[in-house]
């Protein structure tokens, strides 16, 4: 099922890489999974994208069987990134495939420098038939510049890529209509085309043991992809050959719009935390509606603290997200000029500012 991709995200979570009764790496399982890797890394640019680092170092954390606080978590992870790291070198090794260790933030696929140099970084690393293993660097992030979970950052990854499939290995076989641990009677759906209110409803029934995320965090990542052209996979990680062994049967896929929007409205339309909102009249409504800039005139509210050049969300009435772009004014230069024209700008703010506080060319609409 897999022939037909050329670059492809391989996200493992860690209910898969790490046993969750000693916390230990899942040999017999790397295994199978790198023999796996090894039959397709010649003709496909393979990307990895591990969970695990906490669960393996939490054991040596002050033998606490949970670790609530932030920053045990930060150690957990510093100690177990390592081990990851290791097993991951040991396993490929064998099938002479070398890996690099990229560790990543929320902030750095959210700042527009970050996003493009850690894109050249892991295509060089592509091109030098290198398996990138990335993770989310969690001894430094705190919880505001956090992922949480390595399925929205394994989108991320695949839309900074440009991959063309992005696979979730997990401990289900896909997406099922109810918790299929505790209903027998559970349907699962193979085939989604498009991610509604109902298929987020069945995502939120569902978890996993070890994992941050459960079935929900793998919709959102779905969906991101979908944006993106790259089909998403969630499969079970636990077949004999997990990758090549995929099929519509044993799987739930996710078909992606094939015509994706350019590279900078991808990026922006899958900002996970804008700096701010501003939130627009009808008339504002019908001017992006019909792909035109975002003028003071239309704008009634503003909130949250950003600068010029952040990434602000556009709202329409009370709850409507419609839109996202990057602002041409910081908060309190939008405060000034709201419902104001712009011709008006100039002796408001005491200089020659832009006409429009978003540019039709820095916003994107959201469709829904």
């Amino acid at each position: 099922m897999i022939n037909k991709y050329k670059k492809i995200v391989i996200k493992i979570g860690s209910s898969s890489i790490v046993n969750p009764a000693s916390k230990k790496i899942n040999s017999k399982w790397m295994l199978k999974l790198c023999k796996d890797i090894k039959k397709h890394h010649k003709e496909k640019n393979i990307i990895i994208v591990c969970s695990g680092a906490i669960a393996l170092g939490s054991p040596l954390i002050k033998h606490k069987k949970s670790l609530r606080k932030l920053e045990d978590k930060q150690a957990a992870a510093s100690v177990g990134q390592i081990e990851l790291a290791h097993q991951w070198r040991k396993y490929l090794k064998k099938h002479k495939i070398n890996i690099a260790q990229v560790l990543i933030t929320l902030e750095d696929s959210e700042v527009r420098r970050r996003y493009l140099n850690a894109r050249k970084t892991i295509n060089t690393l592509l091109q030098n038939k290198i398996i990138p293993v990335i993770n989310e660097n969690d001894t430094v992030a705190t919880e505001e510049i956090r992922y949480g979970d390595n399925d929205r950052l394994a989108a991320r990854v695949a839309q900074m890529i440009d991959a063309d499939l992005l696979i979730l290995l997990s401990d289900v076989n896909g997406l099922y209509d109810k918790n299929p641990n505790n209903n027998k009677d559970a349907k699962k759906i193979n085939e989604i085309f498009k991610i509604n209110k109902s298929i987020e409803r069945m995502a939120n029934s569902q978890t996993s043991s070890l994992g941050s995320g459960g079935m929900i965090t793998k919709i959102m990542a779905a969906k991101i992809c979908m944006n993106n052209g790259c089909d998403t996979i969630i499969t079970n990680s636990e077949k004999t050959k997990p990758i090549s062994s995929i099929t519509k049967n044993n799987s739930s896929i996710f078909f992606a719009h094939k015509n994706p929007s350019s590279s900078r409205k991808q990026w922006l339309l899958n900002h996970l935390h804008p700096s701010g909102f501003i939130r627009i009249d009808e008339g504002a409504h019908k001017a992006i509606k019909n792909n035109k800039s975002l003028l003071p005139a239309g704008v009634t509210e503003v909130g949250g603290n950003f600068n010029s050049g952040d990434v602000i969300s556009v709202y329409y009435l009370k709850k409507d997200k419609i839109a996202i772009g990057i602002s041409a004014y910081d908060i309190n230069e939008v405060k000034k000029i709201i419902g104001k024209k712009s011709k008006e700008i100039p002796n408001i703010l005491g200089y020659e500012g832009r006409d429009e506080i978003i540019h039709k060319d820095d916003l994107v609409k959201i469709i829904k």
